[in-house]
């Protein structure tokens, strides 16, 4: 839906086939609803618009019937794919054939063909569709905006593990072309680490991350925009101080952060010459270069406590006399 890396033939025909198994459309289908749900998250044109509630989002969308004579034009990339445009057309028979006759057909050939058929089939499709909707719905619903506020999405741990990794929503609406769902190596994403594996064996490439120095301004701009919601029931006088000393604050914590990631730069470049090289030179700049950066740490720490306190100074200021 994102482009948030390129999957090898094999990759996407598994996917294809085995993804129509799960009878929640075709890829194509998806896709369209899924970009049409980014572009107008919250509106009328949300095909499982939250404000609609939470049983319309989870659910009742999908008993609507679709829009007479759509062409699905959002998905023109994908469609220039002969193995997309198969499964579209013979979304029915497949989805059938390796969703339902499959398990039914497996179970016959172990002796229990209905009690594989309930299993493998109806009980797997009916957790398979609400942990997909739970994404439509708790995840726009329930949990924390660290990244964005534009919109209803949300990050949850307790989604994330409703929903097989799905549950870091905000992050995923602020910074959709990102491969990841869990921007932490720790958080429960497994598709992230999944993409990753294929990475590493050849069957993915060009995977696509957030640049780290936008995510932290996304951070840092939620957090300003709290301060300032805690401001408005105090005097002019007062709100003007407190964002002066915002802006301030803000500009100094950026500007340390980014010396840092300079520095770090500057430490790698010099410890591969030194890899490379014997020469005296190189070890003393590498010895400058690592003072400096943990100097700069040190500052960087500094701004962020500063900056700490005073986003939750903004929030407990008296109200004026």
């Amino acid at each position: 839906a994102h482009c948030a890396y390129r999957a090898s033939w094999g990759v996407r025909l598994f996917f294809l086939l085995f993804g129509a198994a799960a009878l929640q459309n075709s890829a194509l289908k998806w896709v369209s609803d899924h970009r049409l749900h980014h572009a107008f998250t919250d509106t009328d044109r949300d095909p499982y618009n939250i404000k609609g509630g939470f049983f319309y989002a989870h659910i009742k969308w999908v008993c609507l019937k679709d829009l007479p004579g759509r062409k699905l034009h959002n998905v023109r990339d994908l469609k220039r794919d002969y193995m997309f445009r198969f499964q579209h057309e013979h979304f029915n028979k497949l989805s059938l054939s390796l969703g339902l006759a499959a398990p039914a057909l497996i179970g016959w050939a172990l002796g229990d063909a209905l009690g594989c058929f309930l299993l493998a089939a109806m009980t797997r499709m009916v957790i398979v569709h609400h942990s997909t909707f739970l994404v439509n719905s708790l995840a726009h619903w329930s949990g924390t905006q660290p990244y964005c506020r534009k919109d209803s999405s949300r990050d949850s741990f307790i989604t994330a593990l409703l929903t097989y990794g799905e549950g870091y929503h905000n992050f995923h609406h602020r910074f959709p072309y990102d491969f990841r769902n869990g921007l932490r190596w720790f958080q429960w994403d497994p598709t992230k680490w999944l993409i990753r594996v294929f990475d590493m064996v050849g069957w993915a490439d060009n995977l696509k991350r957030a640049p780290s120095e936008k995510i932290f301004k996304a951070r840092l701009e939620v957090q300003r925009q709290l301060a300032q919601e805690g401001l408005v029931s105090h005097s002019l006088e007062l709100r003007e101080s407190m964002e002066e000393k915002l802006h301030a604050a803000y500009e100094v914590l950026v500007q340390t952060r980014e010396r840092c990631e300079q520095l770090k730069a500057e430490c790698r470049t010099v410890k591969a010459s030194v890899k490379v090289s014997m020469d005296h030179k190189y070890r003393e700049i590498a010895d400058y270069l690592k003072q400096e950066l943990e100097t700069a740490r040190r500052h960087y720490r500094d701004a962020h406590d500063s900056w700490s306190a005073l986003i939750q100074g903004c929030t407990q200021v008296p109200a004026a006399a």
